[in-house]
């Protein structure tokens, strides 16, 4: 059972990730970028999840769609009419944004898209207030993250540089005096895992969103790539193997997810 939001770890639990300057992920984006350009197969797997991410959001025709924390900017390959943002002004994004104080207007956006963003968010209550306040009644929020199934706890568990950290307090808003433009380096990927995951008495009340739709993936072919910063395992023949061992593992896919997509839909 997931521990209770804000509650103290137990011992033997992972302790809360530690403060670090917010620079440390734009210092990331750039070293993703230089592994990206090394790695088709990691493309060719992102590929599919963009297109995963694009069946869920509104047509073109229904208005803007923003993607909070755009990191390298490749959500366009499949959203090209996407508008892409980052806390940091890269060239290749279209503008500057931060999720907890976006400059977009109430009721003005169709979709947003969060790709492993949300795990990066210190007070997710924060972050998610603000994307109600931007979208549109029956606009909906797309978040694919990290997921803590089987094989999320082993692969991501062990070998990814950011914790799960499963065990840590989730302080869900912030203090009265927070300034949400001094915000710092947070990783968590268990988060969403905790938060979304439909048998957790501890879920937060998603107040003014329709019940998230939660989709899990044991995304069996995107670990082999090794991710951004790993080896890859997933070239010539292996990767007939890991699409059909993620063919068989797919039939239960919350047990053994390693990637999750949550589905917000603003109530209208």
């Amino acid at each position: 059972m997931s521990r209770p939001l804000n509650s103290t770890p137990p011992p033997g639990d992972r302790t809360p990730p530690p403060i670090l300057d917010v620079e440390q992920h734009n210092q990331e984006i750039h070293e993703n970028q230089r592994h990206w350009d090394r790695k088709p197969e990691l493309r060719a797997i992102y590929a599919e999840f963009y297109q995963q991410i694009a069946q869920y959001l509104p047509p073109a025709s229904a208005g803007t769609v923003l993607e909070c924390g755009s990191g390298i900017g490749n959500l366009k390959s499949a959203l090209p009419h996407a508008v892409t943002s980052d806390l940091f002004p890269n060239p290749w994004l279209d503008r500057q944004e931060n999720i907890y104080t976006l400059s977009d207007g109430n009721d003005s956006l169709a979709g947003v898209v969060l790709f492993d963003v949300f795990h990066h968010l210190r007070y997710p209550g924060l972050g998610l207030t603000e994307l109600h306040r931007v979208l549109q009644p029956g606009g909906c929020a797309v978040i694919m993250e990290p997921a803590a199934g089987l094989l999320g706890r082993i692969f991501l568990g062990l070998f990814h540089h950011e914790p799960l950290a499963l065990g840590a307090p989730i302080a869900w808003q912030p203090s009265t005096d927070f300034d949400p433009t001094n915000v710092d380096y947070y990783a968590a990927q268990g988060n969403a895992w905790r938060i979304f995951h439909p048998r957790n008495p501890e879920r937060p009340k998603l107040n003014g969103w329709s019940a998230p739709k939660v989709h899990y993936l044991p995304a069996v072919p995107w670990i082999m790539t090794g991710g951004f910063r790993g080896p890859t395992l997933n070239r010539g023949p292996l990767r007939y193997l890991w699409r059909a061992i993620d063919s068989i593992l797919s039939l239960a896919p919350r047990l053994f997810a390693s990637r999750m997509i949550v589905v917000l839909e603003k109530s209208s």
